[in-house]
């Protein structure tokens, strides 16, 4: 069912106070204390509290993070004036701590440290850790035994493993660009590609030995010191890449180790835990989310299918990772989306549902809110996808066009040859990456003798597409491995190209992520994979495009197109040319497959 913002503003009776919360009034109104708060195993976590003054029975709203909840000692956190203000107006507990082993908390810090559901004793993970936080502050504070969990991110994923501590407590979690699965989405790799641009930024800082307590922690300096592009290929290698890296750093070289999904990802997964939630959620994602939008969208998935009897709401729209927050925020690139996306988040959704949660006010929020690019205002839904979505299959033609026909032809094909010394960039200036290469104009891949492209015709009407893209492939290699990038994109009527969403697949996958195959070369292969869900509107003037590549340079690794039992041990000379043959013929009919609402 679709409603539009009329409905949603009808149905919302909270409203924001005019007052202005600025750090004058942050002062006279709170008070802030710091706690090492201990664990079940005798390990204690420094935890900022602030408290309104002259003001009991309040909720208590907990932030964990591996971040830091600096500054330690006098000063308040930055992120109080930047997106909790609708919480500090509503006079809320607000608690941020240093997860287990970072910054001034004691312990051992892992990345995505595994949950345990059959711990016993003095056994943790963050689900534990979150439980015996919430007691201390049961205790600890004036408050009226309601407690919400928050966080965005990496502490998205700590903000999960909180749904899954089971206290009582606990009333409301919102999961906001979650980290899920660092094997099938999110930061570390798509369907098992290593997203090396970003991963290898990250690790410096968070893959490095931790040595807490301490302050501050500044990370090791970045390699990367010229154009990204350039600098990649110019090693190329993992070996040579892992050399230039400025230390040893553990999770990197555990990456290396764990090519395919083995239990090494697998217990590190969130997915196979998603079930019996008892708080209430709110997942929150955007559709240009450069880093997590698998897992705000696969969380989301994964509770409604798993856990029926949880009250789970979803919020998705055309934000960059993060942009929820950004008061400012219009759009990205020269797209925009509307000048007060953030701020409508924020005052009538995110706060209104932990206020009904924990305070028992207001009116239960909707199930799902949505705005989709392209059109002009929210909607409500009761699901998502949208039950109203039907499939529609989009074929690629003969003749380098795109149609809802399925082929009659009886052999169709095209080609190209991937080269590895001369990748296609993510973006035609790939010496940064910034948010808008999302939806970057595409029209330097069209030009590209190593990109296929296939465009529609001019639409008289309007294409809503609301969901998840399943993409069928029928293709052939000369070699025995390679990746294959698709991107779907919104052509306007002034030429520009605008990239909607992309994503690549390893075709030595096709059988599963723990089942790694080589391609017998000129065999023609079958794969099937699912893009993450969008929310885009095509308009009329406006055309579908599809472009097919082999690599996305260097925001994935470059696939050697050699079939190893190890990618990341390639060396220079394992690194191929592959002629890439895509089927679109009756027999072998290569599509997208998109979730169409009338």
């Amino acid at each position: 069912m679709n409603r539009i913002l009329p409905f949603i503003i009808s149905i919302i009776f909270f409203t924001s106070c005019a007052q202005s919360i600025d750090q004058q009034w942050l002062e006279a109104n709170y008070i802030k204390h710091e706690a090492m708060v201990q664990m079940r195993d005798g390990v204690s976590l420094y935890t900022s509290i602030y408290t309104p003054v002259n003001v009991s029975d309040r909720p208590v709203l907990l932030v964990r993070t591996p971040y830091s909840c600096a500054p330690y000692g006098k000063g308040w956190k930055s992120d109080l004036l930047e997106y909790m203000t609708e919480f500090l107006d509503n006079e809320y507990i607000i608690v941020i701590q240093d997860v287990r082993g970072r910054y001034m908390s004691e312990g051992e810090y892992l990345n995505v440290r595994p949950y345990n559901p059959y711990k016993t004793g003095v056994q943790t993970d963050e689900a534990s850790d979150t439980y015996d936080t919430i007691e201390w502050l049961l205790h600890n504070t004036d408050n009226n035994g309601s407690v919400g969990v928050t966080g965005m991110s990496y502490p998205g994923f700590y903000a999960t493993m909180a749904a899954l501590s089971g206290h009582p407590a606990l009333k409301a979690v919102s999961p906001q660009a979650p980290i899920l699965d660092w094997f099938k989405g999110d930061d570390v790799h798509h369907n098992g590609a290593l997203m090396l641009l970003d991963i290898y930024s990250f690790a410096p800082y968070m893959f490095k030995d931790h040595n807490n307590p301490l302050q501050e922690d500044h990370g090791l300096p970045s390699p990367v010191d010229t154009s990204a592009y350039e600098w990649f290929l110019d090693l190329l290698t993992i070996r040579n890449l892992t050399s230039a890296l400025p230390d040893t750093l553990i999770f990197w070289n555990e990456i290396l180790q764990h090519p395919d999904y083995d239990q090494y990802w697998q217990e590190r997964s969130l997915e196979q835990h998603l079930r019996d939630i008892k708080p209430a959620i709110l997942v929150v994602g955007g559709e240009y989310d450069t880093d997590d939008c698998y897992g705000a969208l696969n969380t989301y998935r994964l509770i409604r299918e798993n856990s029926p009897g949880t009250d789970l709401h979803f919020v998705y729209g055309p934000w960059p990772h993060g942009g929820w927050h950004n008061i400012d925020y219009q759009g990205l690139g020269c797209i925009e989306f509307g000048d007060d996306l953030s701020g409508f988040f924020m005052r009538e959704i995110e706060y209104p549902f932990f206020r009904y949660y924990l305070e028992g006010k207001g009116r239960k929020p909707a199930p799902v809110y949505l705005f989709a690019s392209g059109s002009e205002d929210w909607q409500i839904l009761d699901v998502w996808p949208s039950s109203d979505a039907k499939n529609r299959e989009l074929y690629l033609t003969s003749d380098n066009s795109l149609s809802f026909n399925h082929p009659v032809e009886d052999f169709s094909s095209s080609s190209y040859i991937s080269d590895p010394f001369r990748p296609v960039p993510f973006m035609e200036d790939a010496s940064v990456r910034n948010n808008s290469y999302m939806v970057a104009d595409q029209s330097f891949a069209s030009e590209r003798d190593d990109v296929l492209t296939f465009r529609g015709q001019v639409l008289d009407s309007v294409i809503k597409v609301q969901g998840p893209l399943e993409v069928e492939l029928d293709l052939s290699l000369s070699t025995e491995d390679a990746d294959i990038v698709i991107k779907l994109i919104d052509v306007h009527p002034d030429g520009y190209q605008m990239l909607v969403r992309w994503d690549v697949f390893p075709v030595r996958y096709r059988d599963g992520y723990d089942s790694p195959k080589p391609v017998v070369p000129g065999e023609m292969v079958h794969i099937r994979f699912t893009m993450n869900d969008i929310a885009h509107w095509f308009l009329p003037g406006h055309s579908i495009m599809v472009q097919i590549q082999s690599s996305c340079y260097p925001l994935v690794n470059m696939n050697p197109q050699s079939f190893l039992d190890n990618i990341y041990e390639a060396e220079k000379e394992d690194y191929i040319k592959s002629e890439v043959t895509v089927f679109h013929q009756k027999d072998a009919a290569s599509r997208i497959i998109l979730p169409v609402v009338r």
